[in-house]
């Protein structure tokens, strides 16, 4: 059915994760602003303009240019600023909305010194992910940034930003919980420390086990998930969905089969899935879970299959009998991605919407 890997998306289940945190977003009065680095479609931008939705975040210069192309006016690039394209950075800001993401003094003071147009600033806070960010409570590091930020014409305190990413090696929902607790706490400190001096500034904080577990986001002014719009295996480990609510999968073609061991071999490897992995209960490394595609979608995971191991184009997906007699070279099959992200971005030139 399918010639080579492609990522197969379920629009009916994008829809419904748009609107699901869409509606939480509202009823707790906080600004959504969706991570579109997950998708990176214009196709999926789309459903979310439907919604009425008009800020958005991404991660990179060129993920911003290339929704500002397809119309989008306000965005948030979430990581830390890129001196080497200040040019870049100039064109974007002299016609859109740009919001950028400082963690010190000297990316603050070149931008000041170097952009002609208006931007959005927000300091990067961490709360305990430790990849990057200034520690919450480093209030002279932040002074000395938020002078800069005073001090220019071009120029806007937007608030604090935070991504707390340790979510993700959580041991159970109620972590996750906690730690979208103590992230709050700590930016509202920080907040109520420099309110005075920047009236309006907001707390924007993002990520998706916190935004799909938590219902009332009191004490955030913004929130920014990306990966509920797919969701995927990680997710559904953690607690934050399903595997039902996960909104892609892979269909790969079967390229050999080893009864002798019980696995098939699939066009389909790192390229296109990542070598991001989870341990099951018997500490295999799981690549993805298996599904039986059909034109329609495709079913719940197969008892017992999983993706065992990846190299470049090949995958070896461990499947026990009696499921295996129904696969032969030319058949296709089903992964649910591990990480949709990574996925996502490895196959956005080969994606079918169902």
């Amino acid at each position: 059915m399918w010639k080579k890997p492609t990522l197969i998306i379920d629009t009916a289940k994008v829809k419904l994760h748009i609107e699901n945190m869409q509606s939480k977003a509202t009823a707790s009065q906080v600004i959504f602003r969706p991570h579109f680095k997950t998708h990176q479609s214009a196709e999926i931008g789309q459903l979310f303009k439907e919604r009425g939705i008009i800020k958005i975040t991404v991660s990179s210069v060129s993920m911003a240019r290339f929704f500002a192309r397809h119309g989008w006016k306000d965005i948030t690039i979430a990581f830390p600023v890129n001196l080497a394209e200040i040019d870049e950075i100039e064109q974007l800001a002299s016609h859109i909305t740009l919001n950028l993401l400082v963690e010190s003094t000297f990316s603050t003071q070149y931008i000041a010194d170097h952009l002609e147009s208006n931007v959005g600033i927000f300091i990067k806070i961490d709360t305990g992910y430790h990849r990057t960010g200034i520690n919450s409570a480093n209030y002279e590091k932040i002074g000395a940034i938020t002078g800069i930020i005073k001090s220019s014409k071009k120029l806007s305190f937007k608030g604090f930003l935070a991504h707390a990413g340790h979510t993700y090696s959580s041991r159970s929902t109620d972590e996750i919980i906690d730690i979208c607790q103590t992230s709050k706490e700590h930016l509202n400190a920080l907040k109520n420390a420099f309110i005075d001096d920047f009236p309006g500034i907001i707390i924007s904080y993002g990520d998706t086990p916190s935004c799909a577990l938590i219902e009332d986001f009191s004490g955030i002014d913004e929130i920014r998930p990306g990966n509920f719009v797919f969701f995927d295996v990680m997710q559904s480990n953690l607690g934050s969905c399903t595997t039902r609510d996960i909104a892609v999968a892979v269909a790969c073609p079967v390229v050999a089969t080893h009864a002798e061991r019980n696995e098939l071999v699939i066009y389909g490897g790192a390229v296109h899935l990542s070598k991001e992995y989870i341990l099951d209960k018997d500490d295999h490394r799981n690549y993805g879970l298996i599904v039986e595609m059909d034109r329609n979608g495709w079913s719940d995971p197969i008892q017992g299959a999983y993706v065992a191991s990846l190299s470049q184009e090949h995958g070896i997906i461990h499947m026990p009998n009696p499921m295996f007699s129904k696969y032969n070279p030319g058949s296709t099959i089903g992964i649910l991605p591990v990480h949709s992200c990574l996925t996502a971005n490895l196959l956005k030139d080969d994606t079918f919407f169902l």
